[in-house]
């Protein structure tokens, strides 16, 4: 069964290999409202680190024309902060590794400055102006400024399985390893946004709470999940539910498995769950995402052996979105069109058996899709 915690997942990987070409990132996305006003405005924190033999004092660049001329790696912590809607930016402060606390122990933390995170709580302030914005493109950033206190309740986990277990970790074989020790969790604190004041509470957060860590980044890289939730049948808010959709392209060494997505769905207490990885369950999946001129759209239908089947369509505007930027731990960046917001909204119908069991409106959904190069073949 999916909802099995396992901190031991959220310890930093950069080890072996991994240590000199290999990026962990812990990802954190929420939701909060004005103090004064009440506006509902999403957020999101993520503490990302790469390539920890090759770092110094200083964080090391891979998009600086020098070090990409040179083939130079990437080295540093990377503290992305910001927010989605109508003033989306996405802000950036780096740490040489040298500078950097970590705790590689279970359960992890790590601080530099007074950027901090742990399993339960987070605080930090990332501040980047106009100026600083454009004279450093390699910064990969908008400008602004953010801070922010926050407590963190993980409360419904998303465990892979055997994809990222012990052993496959230790032998570092996927690309793109995944675990979500938080694909429902609980906020509470407060934000500072461009000098305006937010404030996060548990209940209406609708938080959420993954890491990622390996060599390189998938392409097509599909992500979705919510608890906002409510039953269209019943008319109930679904206070005990969540689900969460990620993968396009794993790999396993040399070999890619085109199309293949692992879900999630925690239904009120009942899991319902469509991973490839656990075979003899013969999950089958179809998806596609698009663009339109105005908008991003997924569509993903999945089934497994015991009758189960989960119908997922969402849009998010794309005004509301960003094109996320990361660079890889060779220091290419390929994925130059990675839409990532936190205001998705539609549909998930949930069957077994040919009965529909429930079908769920979404809100406030984190979603990404982005792809390089010529789209995988559908199977």
């Amino acid at each position: 069964m999916f909802n099995k915690h396992e901190i031991a997942r959220d310890a930093c990987q950069l080890f072996g290999e991994q240590a000199k070409c290999g990026y962990d990132w812990w990802w954190h996305s929420f939701t909060a409202r004005h103090a004064e006003t009440g506006e509902e405005k999403p957020f999101f924190i993520e503490f990302f680190l790469c390539n920890p033999a090759l770092g110094g004092e200083e964080p090391v660049f891979g998009q600086l024309p020098e070090n990409r001329k040179n083939g130079v790696r990437p080295s540093y912590l990377m503290v992305k902060a910001g927010s989605w809607g109508k003033d989306a930016a996405q802000l950036h402060r780096f740490f040489g590794w040298k500078k950097i606390r970590l705790d590689w122990g279970v359960p992890f933390s790590m601080e530099a400055g007074d950027c901090f995170l742990s399993e339960t709580e987070t605080r930090g302030s990332v501040s980047v102006s106009p100026e600083e914005a454009a004279a450093h493109p390699e910064w990969m950033c908008e400008s602004g400024s953010m801070s922010w206190e926050l407590k963190i309740d993980k409360q419904v986990a998303f465990n892979v399985g055997y994809g990222a277990s012990e052993p496959m970790r230790d032998a570092q074989a996927f690309e793109m390893f995944w675990h979500a020790e938080g694909m429902k969790t609980a906020y509470s604190g407060e934000v500072i946004w461009n000098g305006e004041r937010y404030l996060v509470t548990p209940e209406t957060s609708y938080g959420y709470a993954d890491k990622n860590w390996g060599k390189d980044f998938t392409s097509p890289w599909v992500w979705i999940s919510s608890c906002h939730l409510t039953s269209e049948v019943t008319g109930k808010k679904l206070e005990n539910s969540v689900f969460d959709i990620g993968g396009g392209r794993p790999k396993v060494g040399p070999l890619a498995l085109p199309r293949k997505l692992l879900s999630a769905f925690w239904y009120e207490g009942t899991p319902y769950e469509f991973n490839f990885s656990k075979v003899w369950t013969h999950t089958h999946t179809e998806f596609d995402c698009r663009e339109t001129d105005t908008q991003v759209i997924w569509h993903v239908e999945q089934r497994n052996r015991f009758g189960q089947k989960m119908i997922t369509d969402l849009t998010c505007e794309k005004e509301d979105m960003l094109l996320v930027n990361y660079e890889a731990p060779n220091g290419e960046k390929r994925h130059n069109r990675l839409w990532n917001g936190g205001n998705g909204r539609g549909t998930v119908e949930l069957w077994e058996h040919d009965r529909l069991i429930d079908r769920i409106r979404v809100e406030n959904a984190g979603c990404e899709y982005g792809e390089y190069g010529e789209p995988a073949e559908k199977e």
